[in-house]
C-alpha cells in the first residue's frame, strides 16, 4: 500500500509542482479611465465599491504604466506584447499587421495552449462612438477568440438631457456636438440600453456557460466608458450634483513651463469650457466610472456564484489614463503622470491581498498570466514576468517604466522625464508628485537630465534590436 501510495505520489509530482489545473482568466478593461477617479486610488468623492472591493481582494498596483496614452497603440501592446516604439502599431489598429501572422496575441496564446479564448466588446481597438453604434468588429483580431461579441448601443442617440460641454462658449449650442468633444447624456431607461450594460449581460452568461466547460477560459471584457461621449442611465448621474463636485487646484502660470505640443493643447482655454462646463464634464465622467463599476459588480457576482470565483485571476484595469483639470488640462495623449499612469488590480487565486508600488506596465500582463497559468512565456515578446509580486509587493522588476504619446515619458521612481526631442519635462517625483515644478531648464539639474536622456536612448535602442523577434 506504501509502495501505491508513493507511485501515484510520483506520478502527481510533475502536476503539484505546476500548480495543478490552470487558472481561468478574467481580464476586464476599461475606456479611458485614470486611477484619480476610483475610490481605492484615493477618490473620496467618485463611488466604485466593487472596483474598490476587488482591490482588496487582489495586489493593487500604484506605479503602472501603459506604453500609448492614446487607444490603438496601448491596446496592441498589451495584447501582442509589444512596445510601440518596436512593431509601430499606432492609430486604428489592432498591431497584427505590424507584428505579422506567425506572432501570438495574448489572448491565441492562451488559445492555443488549451484555453477557450472569447472576446466582449472592445479589448483591441474600436472607434468610439462609431464602432459601438454600428456594433462592428473595429480592429479586432479574429485570431484571438474562440467566440467573440459586439455590444451596440446608441451612444449620444438615446433618450435623454443632453449638453455639449466643450467649445459651447455660454451653452449656446443645445444637445451634442462632435463624437470627441465633452457631450454628455443623462440616459432614459436602464442598464442594458446602453452598450456597457449588454457587455455585462454577455459576460455573466457565458460565466454561467463556462462553469460546464471542460476547458480553462481567458474571457476578455472591454467597457468603453467613461471614453467620450460621456453617456450613461440617468440614475449614475444622481450622487454628483454639481455643487459637489471640486475641481483639481488650478496653480497661477502651471502651463507656463509645459510645452504646447499637441498632447499638451487639451487644455481648458483650448476647449472654451468655464467653470460649470468644467464640473459638468467631471461631474459626467463620475457617471460613467459608477456605470462601470456596477456592472463590474454585476460580473463579479457571477463569477463568484458560477463557482470559479476560488480559480479564476481576475484583471481590471484601462488602456491608459486621463487628465480632468489637471493643470487645466483634460483627456489623454499627454505623457503626464495622469495620462499614462493605469489602474491595475490583479487577484491571483492563493495569494494575499497587497499594495504594490513596484514599477510594473501593461505589456507585462501577458508574460506575467502566462507564468501565473503555467504556460511557457514566449521567447519574443518584450514585457517581463512580475509574477514575484504577488509574493512578495516589494519586489522590483523594472528600474524604470517607459510610455509614449507626443513624446517618450521615462518613468523611475524618483524621476519623469517627459522628452520632446530639444524640449521637454523634468521632475522631482518624490519632492513634486503633482508635476507642478518642470527642471529641465534647470542647470542645477543639467547631470540628472543627461543620465535620465541616456537611459532613454538605451532603452529604446534595446527595444528596437529585439524588436519582432522569434517566438
Amino acid at each position: 500500500m506504501i509502495f501505491r501510495s508513493l507511485a501515484i505520489l510520483l506520478l502527481l509530482f510533475p502536476v503539484l509542482l505546476s500548480g495543478g489545473e490552470k487558472h481561468n482568466v478574467l481580464f476586464i478593461i476599461s475606456d479611458d479611465l485614470t486611477s484619480t477617479a476610483l475610490g481605492c486610488y484615493g477618490n473620496t468623492l467618485c463611488k466604485t465599491p466593487n472596483i474598490d472591493r476587488l482591490a482588496t481582494q487582489g495586489t493593487r498596483f500604484t506605479r503602472a504604466y501603459c506604453q500609448a496614452t492614446f487607444c490603438g497603440p496601448s491596446r496592441a501592446s498589451l495584447m501582442f506584447g509589444y512596445y510601440p516604439y518596436a512593431s509601430k502599431a499606432s492609430g486604428y489598429t489592432s498591431g497584427r499587421k505590424e507584428v505579422g501572422a506567425d506572432k501570438d496575441s495574448w489572448a491565441q496564446h492562451f488559445k492555443k495552449n488549451g484555453y477557450h479564448s472569447a472576446r466582449i466588446s472592445k479589448v483591441f481597438h474600436m472607434g468610439v462612438p462609431p464602432d459601438i453604434s454600428k456594433g462592428s468588429d473595429g480592429a479586432d483580431d479574429p485570431q484571438s477568440w474562440d467566440e467573440a461579441y459586439n455590444s451596440k448601443g446608441p451612444e449620444t442617440k438615446v433618450s435623454g438631457p443632453a449638453e455639449m460641454l466643450s467649445k459651447n462658449p455660454g451653452g449656446l449650442k443645445k444637445g451634442t456636438g462632435s463624437s470627441q468633444s465633452f457631450n454628455v447624456v443623462e440616459a432614459d431607461g436602464d442598464d442594458l440600453v446602453h452598450s456597457d450594460g449588454k457587455t455585462a449581460q454577455k459576460a455573466v452568461e457565458l460565466l454561467h456557460k463556462y462553469k460546464a466547460m471542460e476547458k480553462p477560459f481567458f474571457l476578455a471584457v472591454g467597457f468603453v466608458r467613461p471614453h467620450v461621449p460621456l453617456v450613461a442611465p440617468k440614475k449614475y448621474f444622481a450622487s454628483y450634483p454639481l455643487g459637489k463636485i471640486v475641481l483639481p487646484p488650478k496653480i497661477p502660470g502651471d502651463q507656463d513651463d509645459i510645452p504646447q505640443n499637441s498632447g499638451n493643447r487639451r487644455t481648458t482655454a483650448n476647449y472654451q469650457m468655464d467653470l460649470n462646463q468644467q464640473k459638468g464634464t467631471l461631474r459626467a465622467y463620475y457617471a460613467s466610472v459608477s456605470f462601470v463599476d456596477a456592472l463590474v459588480g454585476k460580473i463579479l457576482t457571477a463569477l463568484e456564484a458560477t463557482g470559479q470565483r476560488d480559480d479564476t485571476i481576475v484583471i481590471f484595469t484601462s488602456d491608459h489614463g486621463y487628465h480632468l483639470g489637471e493643470h487645466d488640462m483634460w483627456q489623454k495623449v499627454s505623457i503626464h503622470e495622469e495620462s499614462a499612469k493605469v489602474p491595475l488590480i490583479i487577484c491571483v487565486p492563493g495569494k494575499n491581498p497587497a499594495v504594490c508600488h513596484s514599477l510594473s506596465e501593461l505589456i507585462d500582463l501577458y508574460p506575467t498570466v502566462s507564468n501565473l497559468c503555467g504556460l511557457k512565456i514566449p521567447g519574443n515578446i518584450q514585457g517581463k514576468d512580475i509574477s514575484g509580486m504577488f509574493d512578495d509587493p516589494a519586489v522590483k522588476v523594472r528600474d524604470a517604466a517607459l510610455s509614449s504619446g507626443k513624446g517618450r515619458l521615462l518613468r523611475t521612481e524618483k524621476w519623469a522625464l517627459l522628452d520632446y526631442g530639444k524640449k521637454g519635462e523634468l521632475y522631482d517625483m518624490e519632492k513634486d508628485p503633482k508635476q507642478y515644478d518642470n527642471l529641465f531648464g534647470d542647470s542645477n539639474y543639467a547631470g540628472t537630465l543627461a543620465e535620465l536622456k541616456a537611459k532613454l536612448k538605451a532603452r529604446l535602442s534595446e527595444i528596437q534590436k529585439n524588436d519582432l523577434g522569434e517566438k
